[in-house]
């Protein structure tokens, strides 16, 4: 496989991705064609990136390789309960156990503060040794939503090899994308091509 790129694909998000921030977290890893491989959080830079995109950290976050790394572990024991979900298996223990440390890293009540001109209102807090801690809860909660929830049935991998990603199907579709679903439809013609059925 060659080196991973860690530009931005020219790919959409897979179907459920906008609605669910587990599903895009997860997609962050993509497998293309010719043994391309591009990760999203494949360096420090690009992980502050995906995450100040998304609401998770300040864009002056400076992550460093062991937060992006910390990430990157979160992300494979994600696929693996994706996988087993989507797969009707049992998930792995060291999954599931990922995933509630996860969840446990940053607490879960917002904290109320009074502002001079506005009063009361609630927050949370988020120093800037938590953006991590908070980063990874939020993702891992967001994950435990799709697989306890209703969309959880509809939570299938992308059917076009090698494409890696997960979305949430939608009738009869199984690709993540038009580029992905072209593909599937191409491989599919020529097989019947070159081999035919006997009769």
């Amino acid at each position: 496989m060659s080196e991973p790129l860690t530009a931005e694909p020219a790919l959409p998000p897979a179907p459920g991705a906008d609605d669910y921030l587990a599903l895009d977290f997860v997609n962050s890893a993509i497998a293309l064609p010719g043994g391309h491989f591009v990760d999203l959080l494949g360096t420090p830079g690009a992980t502050n990136r995906w995450l100040t995109e998304r609401g998770l950290a300040p864009e002056d976050a400076g992550v460093q390789e062991m937060c992006a790394a910390q990430l990157r572990s979160l992300r494979e024991h994600l696929r693996v309960l994706f996988a087993a979900r989507s797969g009707g298996l049992p998930a792995l223990p060291a999954a599931l156990s990922a995933v509630n440390d996860a969840l446990s890293r940053a607490p879960s009540a917002a904290l109320l503060y009074w502002d001079e001109r506005r009063g009361p209102y609630r927050a949370a807090p988020c120093p800037t040794n938590e953006i991590l801690d908070r980063a990874l809860a939020t993702i891992a909660a967001n994950a435990a939503d799709l697989l306890t929830g209703p969309d959880a049935d509809r939570l299938t991998p992308c059917g076009s090899t090698p494409c890696n990603r997960y979305l949430l199907r939608h009738g009869r579709r199984h690709w993540c994308s038009v580029r992905c679903g072209d593909r599937a439809r191409a491989a599919r013609a020529y097989a019947r091509r070159t081999h035919p059925k006997a009769d």
